[in-house]
């Protein structure tokens, strides 16, 4: 354990420094595999695109003008975050004609909307 003294006046915050150095020594040799993750974290900060993402785990597939009639925008701005998300790897597309229908890339993307959609529900009861 390392450890030294430090002047705070924060209830928030360690009174002293103190670490585990071989915790930090673990965890710090595997921190750098978030890399890449944020831009998933990235995509769906973005309110429309999350309202797009939590659509497509509401049904499986939407074409772009049912999209856009679900958030209230133009197809042009329900297409736009629709390449987004393919952009970003969370989104897929398929034309069918005239027709272009995207759905979620995968069951990982949607387990993350679902869960971030029950832990707000929960949060509104708990008094959050």
């Amino acid at each position: 354990m390392s450890s030294e003294k430090v002047t705070s006046l924060s209830k928030d915050t360690c009174e002293t420094v103190c670490y585990d150095e071989e915790k930090v020594s673990r965890i710090r040799s595997k921190i750098d595999q978030v890399s890449g993750v944020e831009m998933i974290f990235k995509a769906l900060a973005d309110a429309t695109r999350l309202k797009i993402a939590y659509a497509l785990t509401l049904e499986k597939e939407l074409c772009v003008c049912d999209v856009a009639q679900i958030i209230g925008a133009t197809t042009a701005t329900a297409s736009h975050h629709l390449r987004l998300l393919r952009n970003m790897g969370l989104a897929r597309y398929r034309k069918e004609g005239k027709m272009v229908f995207y759905s979620l890339e995968d069951d990982h993307v949607r387990q993350l909307v679902a869960i971030a959609m029950i832990h707000e529900q929960e949060g509104i009861r708990h008094g959050r």
